[in-house]
């Protein structure tokens, strides 16, 4: 499987109550498109998170980005915001910080000109797609009078339709 080299996402939004819910179904739909299922729960939950403590320390109108940006082999979300204190992890509560740092492979904060951002990472690949087992085949068990059953007929190969090219019908494979 082909890792991307780059994917990113960036979204600026006030960071009100009603938006934390939003920006978590936005993040798992793009999470979904880079193929990171397995992820959906624990980067919504840590980018819910780091939204509440801008609207709980800094208020609900307050401006912040939100960033996602997979390498093929590092996920990083991120939040900036205008409010000039860097948070701390003063507790192992569950909630806030201690949550990100549950969720995560690393987290951290940097200050900036106009505020500061706060960030974590988790250890992904993609989860690729992996092709449907083969059926294992039925044994014959005999029946009461030592006879043996009778071998359920095989199952049919799926037929394929032929692809359609835009504005016409498929062409007929040649059989040269």
């Amino acid at each position: 499987m082909t890792r991307p080299t780059d994917r990113h996402y960036t979204v600026e939004l006030h960071a009100s109550a009603e938006r934390v819910p939003q920006m978590r179904r936005i993040v798992a739909a793009h999470l979904r498109h880079w193929n990171l299922e397995l992820h959906i729960p624990s980067v919504c939950r840590g980018v819910a998170e780091l939204l509440t403590n801008v609207h709980r320390h800094i208020g609900p109108d307050a401006r912040c980005v939100v960033e996602l940006r997979w390498t093929g082999r590092h996920l990083t979300a991120s939040v900036t915001d205008d409010g000039p204190r860097l948070p701390r992890l003063v507790s192992a509560a569950g909630t806030g910080l201690a949550a990100v740092a549950a969720l995560s492979d690393s987290w951290g904060t940097c200050p900036t000109a106009d505020g500061k951002v706060v960030w974590f990472t988790r250890r992904v690949s993609a989860a690729g797609r992996t092709p449907l087992p083969t059926r294992t085949p039925l044994r014959s068990v005999p029946d009461a009078k030592g006879r043996p059953a009778r071998q359920p007929e095989p199952e049919p190969e799926p037929e394929t339709a032929p692809v359609t090219a835009p504005g016409g019908p498929a062409a007929a494979p040649s059989l040269v």
